[in-house]
């Protein structure tokens, strides 16, 4: 093959040579946009948005349903994908990719899921998703690029509905169980989903949410513990225990990642079939080493891509193990690990903090091998401290929905206290202030990065502000050092990061509004020593109102009804007024760093 060409208004790198006379052979033409030319050993494009992805050309695509195709962002938009060393075929199913091909491989008797006190090889796996497979397209009539909704907390039986409905070459949207009816039909609208799968247990708010919506036409229940009790599963009973997946291509979309924006409207972001595996052979390959030995544990929740990649793409990719909790709190997870014998943990530093006083208690986590730590800062004594008493490394790393997962990480060999760490194997990152030129070494900027994975937002203006000249711009200010490490400073925007949880504010303030007895309010994040922020509402209460702990109770029990519980605020002030300009916007920069009363 000859050499590479960059078309700068796309942001892309065009192949030469034999590539250009296959791309000739398809006799593309001038119109509607196509054009190809070639000179010789050069070629230069100009194709739309369904033809190119970054620097690939999209390949085939199996999806009937063409809706996430279709609202891809413009290609002026995209960021610079640096594909180089990450080669897939051009038809690539991830959801066989991380079962069958397991099976295939002679690992079928290996475990692959411990759940709710029962362990499942990848050959059970393997047969247990290929009769949803049958239920789904037989039964439900889902078709390839119809977008489904999961709706579960941590256990194997969601793991097994996301591969099953990712071979039926489906788009899933895995969402966490404590989303309220509201905050479910804000995702439901706007990726356009007809059918949801929901543990049987958490049907209340689903129901609720498809009882009036204009496109969710089909919620289907699933046993989210061992019985194998619910109407999905009694159906898939019967179906055969093997499947021909969706011969999807490596462009179709497979995962749809919602995420928070700061004005509290839900961004979906896109990722491919090959994204899938990307996250793996990249950051679980380099940076953790996975062996089919290995057991893994954590507490993200699945419906998280943090969550899905550490406890069911990296483990799943290598052989290994995930353990899943539905609950997971430090004591279930030392639990899980003392049990197991668990070798790599996925958590918040929060969590850590809770494990080295187990340690100091009694508690045997000397199986694990590294602990991973994202979702906020590890601050430099829980590094230490954890080094120290285990003799094991912890990885800080930052990461990001628009990424898939983590793409700055520290190293088993290359780690510093109070640093996020150099970039994953495959990625480029840099500081850059507003005009996007790199700072110098030491100063603060914006953190950008680019690489095999990157933001792709579903039909949102707000691609432009993510990405700019093929960089991806996370919203963190951070700072690079003469070693080359990088180190965070604070969020560029307003979002609240609480125990790696992201919190818009004006949706924590909408719900409060909702109160009879609130007048005005505004949310900040506020610092905290356990979970790195906490949210704090500043609160004008309604005339009359008494501003006691009665009071503060009753809000902060109004927001976890009415949105995810998470969300409350744990600190609630009163105040006579809010700060604000002349033109009556709240300038909530005065509460963070001034008292007022």
């Amino acid at each position: 093959m000859g050499g590479l060409l960059c078309c700068p208004n796309l942001r892309m790198f065009i192949p030469s040579g034999d590539v250009v006379e296959q791309l000739a052979a398809q006799s593309l033409s001038p119109k509607d946009g196509n054009f190809i030319s070639t000179t010789s050993d050069r070629c230069f494009a100009h194709l739309t948005r369904q033809q190119w992805d970054g620097g690939d050309m999209l390949g085939p695509s199996a999806h009937i349903d063409t809706f996430t195709r279709d609202h891809l962002p413009p290609p002026d938009q995209w960021p610079d994908f640096l594909l180089d060393g990450f080669d897939y075929p051009e038809r690539l199913n991830a959801g066989v990719e991380l079962t069958d091909r397991l099976v295939e491989k002679g690992l079928g008797d290996h475990t692959a899921l411990i759940g709710n006190g029962r362990r499942r090889t990848y050959k059970e796996l393997s047969d247990w998703t290929n009769r949803l497979a049958h239920a789904l397209v037989e039964n439900y009539g889902v078709k390839p690029g119809n977008r489904v909704l999961i709706r579960s907390a941590n256990n194997p039986a969601m793991v097994a509905c996301w591969l099953a409905a990712t071979k039926v070459g489906a788009v899933v949207v895995n969402t966490m169980p404590m989303l309220r009816a509201g905050e479910l039909t804000k995702i439901v609208d706007k990726a356009e989903i007809t059918i949801a799968l929901c543990d049987t247990r958490l049907m209340d708010e689903m129901t609720a949410c498809a009882k009036d919506s204009a496109f969710l036409k089909q919620v289907i229940g699933f046993d989210g513990t061992a019985n194998h009790d619910a109407e999905l599963d009694r159906i898939a009973l019967d179906k055969p225990v093997t499947f021909t997946a969706v011969n999807t291509g490596r462009d179709d979309v497979a995962l749809l990642g919602f995420t928070s924006g700061t004005t509290g409207v839900p961004k979906a972001t896109m990722h491919f079939h090959r994204d899938l595996l990307i996250i793996a052979d990249a950051y679980a390959r380099e940076i953790l080493q996975v062996t089919p030995d290995d057991i893994f544990v954590g507490s993200p929740p699945l419906a998280f891509t943090f969550g899905l990649g550490g406890l069911a793409i990296f483990p799943l990719r290598f052989g290994a193990a995930a353990t899943l909790l539905e609950q997971a709190t430090p004591p279930n997870m030392i639990h899980i690990i003392e049990t197991y014998k668990a070798t790599i943990s996925f958590t918040a530093p929060t969590a850590y903090r809770a494990m080295l006083k187990a340690m100091d208690e009694g508690a045997d986590l000397s199986s694990l091998r590294v602990a991973v730590s994202a979702g906020e800062t590890l601050p430099a004594p829980v590094f230490e401290e954890w080094t120290e008493k285990t003799g094991k490394p912890i990885l800080d790393g930052i990461g990001a929905t628009e990424m898939l997962h983590i793409f700055i990480s520290n190293r088993f060999d290359d780690r510093k206290p109070a640093s996020t760490g150099k970039p994953v194997g495959g990625y480029e990152a840099r500081i850059v202030d507003d005009a996007m030129r790199e700072v110098p070494r030491g100063e603060t900027g914006r953190l950008a990065v680019r690489g095999p994975t990157g933001c792709r937002y579903m039909a949102d203006d707000r691609q432009k502000e993510y990405v700019r000249d093929g960089w991806n711009l996370t919203g963190d200010t951070f700072s690079q050092d003469e070693d080359g490490f990088f180190h965070f400073a604070a969020r560029s925007d307003d979002m609240i990061v609480s125990a790696g949880y992201n919190i818009a504010g004006p949706e924590v303030e909408a719900a409060l509004l909702s109160h009879p007895d609130v007048a005005e309010c505004a949310v900040i994040g506020a610092e905290d020593g356990e979970r790195g922020q906490i949210v704090e509402a500043h609160v004008v209460l309604v005339q009359g109102v008494s501003p006691d702990a009665l009071t503060v109770k009753r809000l902060q029990d109004h927001v976890k009804a009415t949105i995810a519980p998470y969300k409350y605020p744990r600190s609630v002030k009163f105040i006579a007024a809010l700060p604000k300009t002349q033109t009556g916007k709240i300038q909530r920069f005065r509460l963070r760093t001034e008292k007022i009363n």
